[in-house]
């Protein structure tokens, strides 16, 4: 992943779209889309780590019920902010443990925006 080239990013502005994603403008310039679907693999909780962890090592991993596909799309039902470094989205398929600090939000590999 690549890093930051400062430590201290943070978002200049949140654009919440429930059924698409977020779009953050940082303030080192830059500008990235994050799919509903990347920010739900790629939530920093302890269990989807872990999940992420054992699928590397066994492809075969047998993947929890409610990580299985639904008849309703994902979204995103809330975004909270946690102090002044980090969000917690709550996904409708009730996913709520993730907390995405600055930094790691910055390190996703979002889809950069340009005008």
């Amino acid at each position: 992943m690549e890093c930051s080239p400062n430590p201290n990013v943070t978002p200049k502005h949140l654009d919440v779209k429930r059924e698409k994603g977020i779009t953050v403008q940082w303030s080192d310039g830059s500008e990235k889309f994050y799919s509903v679907a990347l920010l739900r693999k790629q939530s920093p909780s302890a269990d989807v780590r872990q999940l992420r962890e054992e699928m590397a090592r066994n492809p075969l991993t047998v993947l929890p019920s409610n990580s299985v596909g639904s008849d309703k799309p994902l979204t995103i039902v809330n975004v909270e902010p946690v102090g002044h470094y980090a969000l917690r989205i709550i996904f409708s398929d009730g996913h709520d443990t993730g907390i995405y600090s600055w930094p790691y939000l910055w390190n996703l590999p979002g889809e950069s925006q340009k005008d």
